[in-house]
């Protein structure tokens, strides 16, 4: 079987994902036009590209359909419950970078921090009989992180467009979300909440537990460790 490497299919991502590879002695390329999903691959044996958006990656990564995937450690810890039994973190990249953030209204001056926000959460329960609301498309990596600290009175909110709005349209009083600057939250008159944010992430290489690691599949992951200069690659891999 041909060992299938899912890479974003536009844009940035995409654009760096090849130079990585192509520093390592691999060339990945678009054949055909942008609306055309196929790529080749020369400098290794057996492998075959897939072009993927970010988002689909780590799902055909959990269901064994692509060996091997980049995509984003939000976006597998996020989609993917069990992710450390469905993948394993191969090589993170070293670009995409972004923090996973809690960011409240500048003008709450009091709200600083967690804990904070949690005695905030209190009163605004106890003076409007609802749970402040946080707008995210991140439920489960939140829900995680607000759990582990001790926050209890808020609901989170499913946002799919531009979450930072949320807070000036009247439909959240707080967000959680992805920023690599700040300059988007800063604009909407939000500030980040002090300490660590939910989660750092970037671009990371992900393999598949779950794929059929077949004696051509294997052969053709050796190959690329080797290119990588990463004896360790397969490591855990294999079933």
């Amino acid at each position: 079987m041909t060992l299938k490497l899912g890479v974003p299919s536009k844009g940035r991502l995409m654009d760096k994902t090849f130079d990585w590879f192509g520093r390592h002695g691999i060339t990945l390329q678009r054949t055909g036009s942008e609306r055309e999903y196929a790529g080749s691959v020369d400098g290794v044996d057996g492998v075959a590209l897939v072009l993927l958006s970010a988002g689909e990656i780590p799902r055909e990564l959990a269901a064994g359909r692509i060996h091997l995937g980049v995509t984003g450690t939000d976006l597998v810890q996020e989609k993917l419950p069990d992710w450390m039994r469905q993948v394993r973190s191969i090589a993170p990249l070293g670009f995409g970078h972004a923090d996973l953030i809690l960011a409240v209204p500048k003008c709450w001056i009091d709200v600083e921090t967690l804990d904070d926000l949690d005695a905030v959460a209190a009163q605004f329960r106890a003076n409007h009989g609802f749970r402040l609301r946080i707008a995210t498309k991140y439920h489960r990596l939140v829900h995680s992180h607000l759990s582990a600290h001790g926050v209890a009175d808020y609901q989170l909110v499913d946002s799919q467009g531009a979450t930072e709005g949320t807070v000036a349209n009247l439909t959240a009083e707080a967000i959680a979300d992805i920023t690599s600057t700040g300059e988007t939250l800063r604009a909407n008159h939000l500030k980040i909440l002090k300490g660590e944010p939910v989660l750092k992430s970037q671009a990371t290489l992900f393999a598949s537990r779950m794929a059929d690691w077949d004696p051509t599949a294997r052969a053709a992951m050796r190959a690329l460790g080797a290119a990588m200069g990463r004896d360790d690659a397969t490591d855990g891999v294999f079933q």
